[in-house]
């Protein structure tokens, strides 16, 4: 039975200076150039007041956005994807607080974390294949590191395909569907389109789409 506290242990974060993935160190080196005060960094996982013991859904995005996340600093904190994310959430009962695009705007998570398959932000909002898999020695142990961890929503294929491969599972039998649901022993994977704005605007992913997803997720926590 696959159990996340299972998964290899490693460092969750990578330092502030990261230099793993050189054209995204570059990418951010420009970025601090132009807009100093901005956050610029690799973006940390954001967790609920509890603590990590409490998370059981972790939600996986694909990266920071360049005025979202790279600037606030906490995930889908500043552009779009947030404004639906973090509307859905609170609906759902899994956060509480009002929204506002701000770190400081008091949102807190409620037995959810907040991560994304890779941590710094890339240009055109396209990581390369090396980029990702480098990456994925923070995604792993992130999720590793959820003890009463039980569900798990990948938003987007470039998510969904590194958590399977974190999990140490195949791709092929794990494949990337819009409102899939995979049991993996212990865990529960939904898979989504992710919240950006192109995909809601070109009707790819509609609010209703995104929020039968998260009703999905209530329902199986409320199981477990």
């Amino acid at each position: 039975m696959l159990k996340a506290s299972s998964i290899a242990a490693g460092p969750v974060e990578p330092v502030h200076n990261c230099a793993l993935c050189p054209r995204l160190h570059d990418f951010i080196g420009s970025w601090r150039d132009r807009e100093p005060a901005w956050f610029n960094g690799p973006v940390a996982t954001f967790l609920p007041p509890e603590g990590e013991q409490s998370v059981r859904l972790l939600i996986i995005g694909l990266a920071p956005g360049v005025r979202g996340a790279n600037r606030t600093g906490r995930p889908f904190t500043g552009d779009f994807a947030g404004d639906l994310l973090y509307s859905t959430l609170g609906k759902f009962g899994l956060s509480r607080g009002q929204y506002d695009a701000r770190p400081d705007d008091g949102v807190e998570l409620i037995e959810t974390a907040i991560t994304n398959a890779v941590r710094c932000v890339p240009p055109e909002n396209k990581p390369v294949p090396l980029e990702i898999n480098t990456c994925r020695q923070f995604l792993t142990p992130t999720i590793g590191r959820f003890a009463n961890l039980r569900a798990i929503v990948t938003l987007g294929a470039v998510a969904h395909q590194s958590t399977i491969k974190a999990l140490g599972l195949r791709l092929a039998q794990h494949p990337f569907k819009h409102g899939a649901h995979y049991e993996l022993g212990g865990l529960s994977v939904f898979s989504s389109y992710h919240c950006s704005r192109y995909n809601t605007n070109t009707g790819v992913l509609t609010p209703a789409m995104f929020e039968t997803v998260f009703s999905n997720v209530r329902e199986t926590l409320s199981q477990n």
